[in-house]
């Protein structure tokens, strides 16, 4: 299956961001902690060429502490100041504005140095569909300003928010890539959500997943199936599935597509636990055509 999603609304979205890229300050540019370098826009980079930018790691609370803190530590290698929140929970927002006047402290020392008053930080938020910009944003300036949703391609314009007297926020859509160099991270972006579902085949999504997790968190897989082995197809796993739900079609066969709506959507909702499907450990170099680094995952 090849996963490819690009509306309209998010090319639009794309040239107005490169238009207001020289109002702002500091690029927040919003992931999926679960999937760091997968819902990582690598178009990103060509967009905001040498704007500051700290890197959110959002719903946090999902993904496995220890691979978030692994994420934290590479990106610091990088240079780049990542910080890990629960936007959901208001987890972690005071690192946000603390990042980006650590950014900024060099700057409005000079400028305080001739007398002049430092304004209030003017931030960009970035971010693929269903990352929680809104929610983060809500947040942030502890009102229910910026439109919610539970799925992607919410946020269709932008709008400046300020938050308190030091922080000024301009929301923006998420904005997917055209194509998926690498269709492992189209199944990663279906599996946490990024892409509607309407767009998918459910049963390769599932099954995408299950050997994912096989390979990384068996324990968990088997502890969640109740199951001491992943059999080798997935259609087992999904029979399996449906007998034990009473999911079934009309003809009392085991309907497998809902048997695979229903294992995604527990994934989703992290009913084996918290887990992570980016390793920065598994990151290789490759002369691929964007230029981006490939995962092995």
């Amino acid at each position: 299956m090849t996963i490819q999603w690009f509306p309209g609304h998010m090319a639009k979205a794309r040239r107005e961001v490169t238009e207001k890229l020289k109002l702002v300050d500091v690029i927040f540019e919003l992931v999926d902690a679960r999937i760091p370098y997968s819902s990582s826009n690598p178009m990103l980079e060509e967009i905001i060429h040498q704007k500051r930018r700290v890197i959110i790691l959002n719903k946090a609370d999902t993904a496995d502490e220890k691979v978030t803190q692994e994420w934290i530590d590479h990106f610091a290698e990088r240079g780049l100041p990542a910080v890990a929140v629960n936007a959901q929970e208001g987890k972690g927002m005071h690192k946000i504005e603390r990042a980006a006047e650590a950014l900024m402290a060099e700057k409005f020392e000079r400028q305080r140095s001739r007398g002049m008053k430092p304004r209030a930080i003017r931030a960009m938020i970035l971010g693929i569909p269903n990352v929680g910009k809104s929610t983060l944003i809500n947040r942030l300036v502890k009102k229910n300003i910026a439109k919610t949703g539970n799925k992607p391609g919410v946020t269709k314009a932008q709008q400046w928010i300020k938050v308190g007297k030091t922080l000024e926020l301009l929301d923006t859509p998420g904005i997917l890539w055209p194509k998926f160099e690498d269709q492992r991270v189209g199944y990663k972006l279906a599996l946490t959500g990024a892409i509607k579902d309407d767009l998918l085949h459910m049963e390769d999504i599932a099954g995408f997943g299950l050997r994912f997790l096989e390979e990384h968190y068996p324990e968990k897989l088997h502890h969640w199936l109740q199951i001491e082995a992943l059999p080798e197809e997935t259609t087992e796993v999904l029979a399996m599935i449906a007998e034990r739900r009473g999911i079934y079609d009309r003809y009392r066969d085991p309907d497998y597509s809902r048997a695979a709506e229903l294992l995604v959507r527990e994934m989703r909702q992290e009913k084996m636990g918290r887990v992570s499907f980016d390793f920065p450990s598994d990151l290789i170099v490759e002369d691929d055509e964007d230029g981006r680094e490939a995962s092995d995952n």
